[in-house]
């Protein structure tokens, strides 16, 4: 597979403790720069050459079916992220212009403007988060390895093994995450994803990467491969450009009324993808959840080096503030009841004490290292934290509002929906109760049954989530 993910999980941008901090936030650091540390304009020579109001210009890899399928002799790609734009475009009144990406290639693209967004089973991760915009996760997936029914390996432990070749996909997620799960493991990089599979047994490749939902279409291709895992829990979204904000908010909006329609189910079965609704109110919020406390490892490397607290009870309050305008703003442009702001101050103050949490959690596991103090290393991370952080973290608080407001005509969430969605970020029970009351408050009829829910009390230390 091209381009796999752990499900807000951002496992992969989890690290367990690194021998220092200075290390940690230098691999961190970058990564920022290779994206850059500023989001740059649009090209204006390129925008009006290429898009307009009634052209959408997107980006796809064409290389991974079944989301992305383009032959280099094929005028036009093909697959479920194709089909799904063009049904936006369609409702929008619009055409759409494709061009191809390669996959190590993607932010870089993205931030030139190459094109407006990307569509092509992309997988949300943090990095990409702050290069660009997630929409609304699509569908699902997991990463797998595929190895010979004969093999005697069994399970993905047998995998981290210095006799064990695997065969991945270059500069996609995916090579992150065997790189990550099988450090012991000779990894093979392959220029492009058609090649994969025709490497197995070749070198020595005792196995190949894909995901769940490639893996069907290899196993069919290869018959007698048998699959390990899931070994993540992968989310896939439309990523669009920094500066493209008013678009991806209207891409939400549509993608919430084509789950609710049953479009994207049918898009979805006709494609074999899995059935999760992820464009329905509650697993959307959910996921968007996952993808903002994906960020707060990031936040405390930035602040552990600029030497500021995790608590910073002035910018709690602010980013309360922005909840409940955010909330009456969505709730007016809908024409509904906005909903109780007691209900959402206490799902935003759970949200800020799980952000807490993880970032008390990474000093913790930098504890013994200090922290690099070098002026350019602050400037660094101030830029890091004031100009692509918080920006981020700012355009998922604008889409959960939408969120909150759209979740209380919504139908009550299964049981355990958040718990298992947060799992990866390991909250201390506390915070995960407190988040799931908050949450199910939200939902109306979940709220018109549960007791009254009482304001959370103003304690002193509380602050905001970066």
């Amino acid at each position: 597979m091209t381009d796999s993910h752990d499900l807000f999980t951002t496992a992969d941008l989890r690290p367990g403790p690194p021998p220092s901090s200075a290390i940690a936030f230098a691999l961190f650091v970058a990564t920022c720069l290779i994206i850059g540390c500023q989001p740059s304009a649009p090209d204006p020579k390129q925008s009006s050459a290429e898009s307009g109001p009634e052209t959408l210009v997107l980006g796809t890899s064409g290389d991974y079916p079944p989301f992305s399928d383009w032959p280099r002799e094929v005028a036009n790609p093909r697959g479920f992220s194709i089909e799904l734009a063009e049904h936006y475009a369609r409702a929008t009144g619009r055409s759409i212009r494709w061009r191809r990406f390669d996959w190590p290639e993607l932010l870089v693209d993205l931030e030139a403007h190459r094109f407006e967004a990307a569509l092509s089973g992309v997988t949300v991760r943090p990095d990409r988060t702050l290069a660009g915009r997630f929409s609304l996760a699509i569908t699902t997936s997991g990463a797998v390895v595929l190895v010979d029914a004969e093999s005697p390996v069994r399970s993905a432990s047998g995998l981290d093994a210095p006799d064990i070749a695997l065969a991945v996909n270059a500069g996609g997620h995916l090579e992150r995450v065997a790189r990550r799960l099988f450090p012991t493991a000779r990894i093979v990089p392959v220029p492009t994803n058609a090649e994969v599979l025709d490497r197995l047994g070749c070198d020595g490749v005792n196995g190949i990467v894909t995901d769940t939902v490639e893996a069907p279409l290899w196993q069919a291709r290869r018959p007698g491969l048998r699959r390990i895992g899931p070994l993540t829990r992968d989310g896939k979204a439309a990523l669009f450009g920094l500066g493209r904000d008013r678009e991806r908010t209207r891409f939400d909006r549509w993608l919430l009324e084509a789950e609710a329609s049953g479009l994207l189910a049918t898009l979805r079965a006709r494609h074999g993808l899995p059935e999760s609704a992820t464009a329905s109110p509650a697993r959307a919020l959910a996921m968007s959840l996952d993808e903002r406390l994906s960020l707060m490892t990031q936040v405390a490397d930035t602040k552990i080096v600029l030497g500021r607290p995790v608590e910073d009870r002035g910018r709690e309050a602010r980013v309360l503030a922005a909840a409940a305008g955010a909330t009456q703003r969505e709730a007016a442009r809908r024409g509904v009841e906005p909903p109780d702001p007691k209900r959402v101050e206490a799902f935003y103050l759970a949200q800020i004490e799980a952000a807490k949490s993880i970032q008390r959690a990474r000093r913790r596991s930098l504890a013994r290292a200090p922290a690099p103090r070098d002026e350019s290393a602050r400037e660094t991370a101030r830029r890091t934290l004031e100009e692509r952080i918080r920006p981020a973290l700012i355009a998922l608080g604008d889409r959960i509002a939408l969120l909150v407001v759209a979740c209380a005509d919504a139908p009550p969430p299964p049981d355990g929906l958040l718990r298992e969605t947060l799992a990866d970020h390991a909250l201390p029970e506390d915070d995960l109760l407190a988040l799931e009351a908050s949450f199910r408050t939200l939902f109306r009829a979940a709220a018109e049954s549960a007791r009254p829910l009482r304001p959370a009390p103003a304690t002193p230390g509380r602050a905001p989530s970066a």
